[in-house]
């Protein structure tokens, strides 16, 4: 939006410079005498052409170069002794974009030709004095736009270097960042993680080889070590990895009700709408709802039974997991760090969020999240 009225403005600018300057040629041609009367249309004709072509001169600096040049050369050839200033502005423009060697060339022509133009005209014939006055008055002018231009070129690509700097040293700490954070959780979690699944992984197994029936607790903490695993290897690859692909979603839901029915939860998964795509960072956040929400029915709530409903809306996807625990409704919850996290992801999608305690008795958590369908 900000560089479309940028654009507008400087559209409006370059309408303005273009206008002023042939309207001052064109005055100035007005008030001079004419030593060619039979050629004034043509004159007058130039002098406004050569000055709204500056419009352009952003677009297409090296065209309206040309065009100015031989506009001042055509008007000094139909008798009109007005200075070339529509071809200082192209001079800057062009230096400006860069086309120094382009822009000298023409320069060097023009300069040979007004002269020859003018006294082809018969416009001044005051001696060569006033001649050699003239020509270094042109040179100056044209000296000081092609400064100008470069001048601003210059001041632009430093500006350019330093903001390119900018960013990359932004990207290089995140990059570091990313880095140390992958790995402080590696050295702080992974070998804790791999202990409680090795453990559980070899209770299972002993229990198993005893022909003991194995506890679904024991079951449930096995699993929830492989998962704790997998997400903890995902997390460290997104961490690592610059764009890395949502290594879990909404296909991973049910997957983690299956899960709260092998630790006891009687969990039921409801979808509701018609299924289309939404984007990575949805199904993310939606995964991270349910598992943050069942998590916190198996730890806290003591609950027997939760439900999962997602419901596909035309421009939002609402999830909403409900639980029987001991939440009431006269107690205002106290907001933990799942619930937290759970919020700042909500609301960075731009959607909403509400958690809190059930008038019948149990806790609710409700998400909204908009998204543009994709099919």
């Amino acid at each position: 939006m900000g560089t479309g009225r940028s654009g507008v403005r400087a559209n409006a600018t370059d309408w303005v410079i273009a206008v002023g300057v042939a309207a001052t040629l064109l005055v100035t041609g007005l008030s001079g005498r004419h030593s060619t009367p039979h050629l004034e249309l043509l004159g007058y004709a130039l002098l406004a052409a050569g000055g709204l072509v500056l419009v352009a001169r952003r677009r297409a600096p090296l065209v309206v170069l040309a065009v100015t040049g031989l506009c001042a050369v055509g008007y000094q050839a139909a008798g009109f002794d007005v200075p070339a200033v529509a071809y200082l502005f192209a001079v800057y423009a062009a230096v400006r974009a860069g086309h120094r060697v382009f822009t000298v060339a023409a320069s060097v022509i023009m300069l040979a030709l007004l002269p020859l133009a003018a006294l082809a005209a018969g416009s001044h014939d005051t001696g060569e004095a006033f001649a050699q006055a003239r020509g270094a008055l042109e040179l100056a002018w044209l000296i000081a736009a092609g400064a100008a231009g470069e001048a601003l070129r210059q001041a632009e690509r430093r500006a350019d270097e330093a903001e390119r700097t900018r960013e990359e040293t932004a990207r290089r700490r995140a990059d570091e960042e990313r880095l140390h954070i992958a790995r402080e959780l590696h050295d702080s979690l992974t070998h804790q993680i791999s202990i409680i699944k090795v453990q559980s992984e070899v209770a299972v197994h002993v229990a198993r080889k005893r022909g003991e029936q194995v506890p679904e607790a024991l079951l449930a903490i096995r699993e929830a070590g492989r998962e704790a695993t997998r997400e903890l290897r995902a997390t460290l690859e997104a961490l690592r990895e610059e764009d890395p692909t949502p290594p879990r979603g909404l296909d991973h839901v049910a997957e983690l009700v299956e899960r709260a029915r092998t630790g006891g939860l009687e969990a039921t998964l409801t979808i509701e709408g018609r299924r289309h795509d939404v984007p990575a960072a949805v199904e993310r956040t939606v995964y991270r709802i349910v598992q943050e929400s069942l998590t916190n029915i198996a730890r806290h709530a003591a609950a027997a039974t939760a439900s999962v409903r997602i419901d596909y809306r035309p421009d939002t996807l609402a999830i909403r997991v409900d639980d029987d625990g001991k939440a009431r409704s006269d107690a205002a919850p106290v907001p933990g760090v799942g619930l937290l996290g759970m919020r700042e992801r909500v609301t960075a999608l731009g959607g909403h969020l509400r958690a809190a305690p059930r008038e019948e008795g149990g806790f609710t958590v409700q998400a909204e999240l908009p998204v543009e369908r994709t099919s």
